[in-house]
């Protein structure tokens, strides 16, 4: 069994302290409530002051918890209400299309599946949760490009790898598909990530108006894109339940 790193049990041991009880803790009374020497107290509220997960008052020297700490919390957020509010309505997407459904947000310069809709038949199928897909080539992750500052500039940034014959890769070129996808509401991936599979997706916006994740129906490419051209009904389908998402957001009509 792997062991588990103590660098890192104490830093959670020290966030959880801060997290409780008094709003400021010296370094004295986190060492002494921890069983640890100035020393190493003093060099883990450091590293985690440096990554903004800790903050230290100028005044008194006490440390609190910093504002990273609730940028990430109010991501998870963030994703734990997409995807509740997505459920009833990517569960009719699934059922009216005979697809399967999938809800993706930008994560650490890809997509990261949050939910997963089964196509409704008794075939053999693998949840993919937890996957990542990748920004350039999929519907979920061109959709994001587009309408995402953050994603648009990673994606630009980073190498875009050819998976199949059909991925687009240039820079020009990508970015007019990019100027396109906005034009129209919707992307669509034909055998531009895996041979024989295709996907329309349409993005997901909050209460801000925000980009906050994308919603994709995906099947195999001759129920999806018969004689390579994208079945009407699925792209309408599949931009209502989006809309129906980000006004369950409170995003108003779009």
């Amino acid at each position: 069994m792997a062991k588990n790193i103590q660098s890192l049990e104490r830093a959670a041991a020290m966030l959880r302290l801060l997290a409780g009880g008094e709003r400021r803790l010296g370094l004295s009374d986190i060492a002494s409530s921890l069983g640890l020497a100035k020393g190493t107290a003093h060099g883990i509220l450091r590293t985690l002051q440096l990554e903004g997960f800790v903050e230290q008052d100028a005044a008194s020297g006490r440390y609190q918890l910093g504002a990273e700490l609730l940028r990430l919390g109010n991501s998870y957020l963030d994703v734990h209400e997409l995807r509740a509010r997505a459920l009833v309505w990517t569960d009719d997407l699934a059922r009216s299309s005979g697809e399967s459904v999938h809800l993706g947000v930008l994560h650490q310069h890809g997509v990261l599946i949050v939910h997963h809709v089964f196509r409704p038949d008794d075939s053999r199928q693998v949840l993919e949760v937890g996957a990542m897909q990748p920004l350039h080539s999929t519907a979920l992750g061109k959709v994001l490009s587009a309408y995402d500052p953050v994603a648009h500039s990673e994606v630009m940034e980073a190498e875009r790898r050819s998976f199949t014959g059909r991925t687009v890769t240039a820079s020009d070129e990508f970015e007019a598909m990019l100027d396109l996808i906005r034009a129209q509401g919707w992307a669509a991936d034909a055998e531009e990530t895996w041979e024989g599979v295709a996907a329309v997706a349409a993005p997901v916006h909050d209460r801000r108006r925000m980009p906050v994740g994308a919603v994709a129906v995906t099947g195999a490419v001759e129920r999806v894109a018969p004689g390579g051209v994208l079945r009407p009904e699925l792209i309408a389908a599949v931009r209502d339940c989006a809309r129906a998402v980000s006004r369950d957001l409170g995003a108003g009509r779009f």
